[in-house]
This record gives structure tokens, sequence and C-alpha cells, in this order.
């Protein structure tokens, strides 16, 4: 029985170690799990600090860029009430817009235009984009909207997010914008018009002096066959060191600099007046060159004239005097009286000034020959009862010929008018002339002939009249003169070499 006893006291007492031990293993292991738990809890912890605070810097990231761009965002249902608001001004308060609707804080101006957009998006699902100007009283302003739907977890639309930003000042720099490039699309136009109208050539070359613009062709050269190209590439060999070594200076010295070139050969040659000064970037560095070009050849052309008319004036002056004086003692030597030694000067000095009107008129260039004929034949050429007949090719006389030449038709005209042809009202008188075949040695062949008028019988002494025909006009333009007074008229038969012509006219 003791036994049983002690046994079962025994039993019993292994029993409980073993269930004090499992309790034991039971706790270490509860306490396992809970400090898992609490590894677990303080790294969840830790991430949803971290998750808040990168959340937080996003957020006001987002304010920042929303507040800086002046963007207004919201959320609304699908009854279109404002569920959430921003507003960029972080002081403008959002509580009165939410609950509400667009019809009641719009106005009715704003109102519908927006409703529809929005109504759009929450049928189609599709975004919208739209302008919508909105009257407070500060002003009209114009914002450019943008509604996107919002969808739920099941995919179906439950209201629209919107984004409005403030495009008024946008608009207005556009439309400033359109204005000044109008203004400067006109004063464009009239600088290419005025250009055009010029002789001014505007162009502008890098610091390679490459043309990198030209505003028109120059040189014969069109501007695309200049732009990219250098100066040692377009100008003849002899002019490029001069214009070349002045824009050189002016990018070296960065100071405007002003020349006048030549290019080209003696037989082609063109002068430009040069202007040249650096070209800057916004920061005032030397970047190239900006010029212009202004083609002065005619001037100089005409400076060229000019001298050679003074001293050709000059020397015509000599010999016009010389001429006068000859003329008055010749004159004098066969009239008789002081009224007829006038009468015949100054009708012969009329004949002189005719013949020089006409050179002036052409820069003492030359004169036309039938201009020279109608000058000295006029009163016999006009109206119904024209007594003279002109005809030949058109011709332009050398200065010194054309003046001996009309002193001759003159003098022609007055021995006819006094004794010859146009004595007489039947009478008929005609010059013409034409150009001599180069086989006959060229020039130019004058025929003067009379008929209708009374007999001519040859004079016994030579006059004034024929000594100008036949010395003066052979002295003065190297001409052949075949004077002959046959009985039907005086025929005159003047040759006047090609050196004397100066060209048709």
């Amino acid at each position: 029985m003791i036994s049983i006893l002690f046994a079962n006291l025994f039993g019993g007492a292994r029993r409980l170690r073993e269930a004090n031990e499992r309790l034991r293993r039971e706790v270490a292991a509860h306490e396992a799990t809970l400090l898992e738990l609490e590894t677990t809890r303080r790294e969840l912890e830790q991430r949803v600090a971290e998750r808040t605070q990168q959340l937080s810097l996003m957020t006001a990231r987002f304010e920042t860029a929303l507040r800086g761009a002046g963007v207004y965002v919201s959320s609304q249902d699908r009854d279109l009430r404002y569920t959430w608001v921003y507003h960029p001004q972080a002081d403008i308060p959002e509580a009165p817009l939410l609950g509400r609707t667009d019809e009641e804080v719009l106005g009715a101006a704003e109102r519908d235009a927006v409703v529809a957009v929005k109504r759009r998006v929450l049928e189609s699902g599709k975004p919208e984009d739209c302008e919508v100007a909105f009257v407070s009283p500060q002003g009209r302003t114009l914002f450019a909207l943008h509604v996107d739907p919002m969808f739920g977890p099941e995919g179906t639309i439950e209201g629209v997010m919107s984004a409005a930003v403030d495009v008024s000042q946008t608009r207005l720099l556009e439309s400033e914008q359109r204005r000044l490039t109008e203004e400067l699309r006109g004063a464009v136009q009239r600088y290419e018009t005025a250009l055009r109208g010029s002789n001014v050539t505007v162009f502008t070359q890098d610091r390679d002096l490459t043309y990198t613009s030209m505003s028109g062709p120059m040189l014969g050269l069109q501007v695309d066959e200049i732009v990219g190209r250098r100066d040692g590439e377009i100008l003849p060999e002899s002019s490029r060191a001069a214009i070349i070594a002045l824009k050189r200076r002016v990018l070296d010295e960065r100071q405007p600099a002003d020349g006048e070139v030549s290019i080209g050969e003696v037989s082609a040659r063109r002068w430009f007046d040069l202007h040249v000064e650096p070209l800057r970037d916004v920061t005032g560095k030397t970047i190239g060159l900006v010029g212009a070009a202004v083609d002065n050849t005619a001037r100089k052309e005409g400076e060229v004239h000019l001298r050679l008319l003074m001293r050709e004036l000059t020397h015509r002056s000599k010999n016009l005097l010389a001429v006068i004086q000859a003329m008055a003692r010749q004159t004098a030597r066969h009239t008789g009286s002081v009224d007829i030694f006038m009468e015949q000067f100054g009708a012969r000095l009329q004949a002189l000034a005719a013949s020089h009107d006409l050179l002036v008129q052409e820069s003492w260039h030359g004169a036309s020959l039938h201009e020279l004929a109608r000058a000295q034949l006029a009163q016999y050429i006009d109206g119904a009862a024209s007594q003279v007949v002109i005809e030949g090719p058109g011709i332009a006389l050398k200065p010194e010929a054309a003046q001996s030449l009309g002193l001759a038709i003159f003098e022609l005209l007055d021995n006819a008018a006094r004794y010859g042809a146009l004595s007489v009202p039947q009478g008929k008188a005609s010059l013409k002339w034409h150009r001599r075949p180069v086989a006959d040695g060229g020039g130019l062949e004058i025929a003067w002939s009379e008929e209708g008028g009374p007999n001519v019988s040859t004079p016994e002494r030579r006059g004034f009249g024929t000594l100008v025909i036949e010395r003066n006009l052979a002295r003065a333009a190297e001409a052949e003169v075949d004077l002959a007074f046959t009985p039907d008229g005086v025929r005159c038969r003047m040759v006047i070499p090609e050196q004397h012509i100066s060209g048709a006219r």
C-alpha cells in the first residue's frame, strides 16, 4: 500500500515537472512571439514615420509647385459637389466650397460652359480641356481648365478631378507678342523696301569673316552664293587685301571703321563706301561684324566725268573764243556796214549756240545728228510748206564734229536762203546721210542738195560760209568735204571719219 502511495507520489512529481517544463517552454515561446511582435511593431512604426515624412515632403513639394504655377485643383462627386479643393493662396479657406456645386458658386456667364465640360467627362470618361473666363470684383481672369474623370475601385466613374491655371497674363503676353511681331514684320518690310530702293547692301559676318547674312545680290552673285563663304572666295584678288584688313581692324580694335574700296579691274571697277561695326551678343562679346556697302560707282564716274568736263570746258572755251574771234573777223571782212555785220554775226552766233545747247543737254557726250539738223533748219522743215527734207539713221556725233557740222549746215542754209533754192517758194533742199560700209573706210557720209531755185554760178571768191564748210569742218572733224556750185543748185558731200561718231541714237 505504501509502495503504491510512493509510486503515485513519484509519478505525480514527475508529471508536475513535465507540466512545469511545458509551461516554461510555452512561456518562452510566448515571450519570443511578443519580442517578434514588438520588433515588427517598431519596424512598422518606423516605416509609417518614414512614409509619413515622405508623404509630407511630397505634399509640400506638390503644394509648392501648385502655388508657383498658380494651379487651382479640386475634386467633385457625380453630382458635381466639391469634395476637396486646393487654392494656391494658402490664406484662402476651402470650406466655403465643400459640398457646394458649380451652379451655387459660379456666375451665370461662366457656369454653363464649365458644367457642360464636366458633365461630358462624367459621361464619356475622357479628359477635356477648355478656357473659361471668370469675372470677380478684382477683374476678369482667364483660366485654362483641365478635367479628368475619377474612377472607383470597380472602374466606375465616381466624379471628376479638375485643374485650373490662370492664363490671363500668358494670353496678355501672347497678344503683346503678336502685336510686336506685326510691328517687327512691318519694320522689316520697310527696311527691305528701303534697301531694295537704294544702292545699300547690308551684311553680317562671323569672326572668321564667313558671311552669315546678306540683304541682296552683290558683285553679280545671289545671296545664297555669298552666305557661307568668305571674302577670299568671292572678291577679286586685287581688291580683297584692303577690305579684309579693314574688317580685321574692326574685330581687333572693336571699333567701327569706314573706308572707300574699289572692286574689280579698271574696265569693270565698282566703288563702295564701306561702313563696318563689331557685332556683339547679349553679353557684349564681339561675335562678328555687321556692315553696309554703298555702291557709289555712279558718283565716282560722275566725278571723273565732271573733271573731264572741266578740262573739256576749259579747252572748248578757248576754242570757242577762237572760233568766235575768227567768225567776227571773217564776217567783218565780208560785210560793208555795221548793221549787216551785226545781223550776220548774230545769226552765226545763234547757230553756234544751238549746237552747244544740244551738247549741254547730253552732258557733252555728243549730239544727235537729227536734233542738230532740226535745230539749224527748223524754220524750213515745219508746216505744210516745208522746203527741207531731213533723212538718215539715228547717229550721234562727238562734240567737236557736232559743233563744226552745225556751223556748216547753217552756212549751207544761209547761202540757200539768200541765193539758192530756199530763196524762192518752189525751191527745195535736202540733207541726207548714211553709214558708209567698212570696205569703203566706214564713217558717215552727209549730202546736201538743192533744186528748183535760181541758176547757180560758182562765186568768184570764197566767202566766210565757204571757209566754214570746207576748212573748219575738215580741220575740226578730219572731214572730207566736196562743195560744188552746179547750175541746178549747191551740192555738198561731207564724209566724217568713224572716230568722230559717238553712236546710234
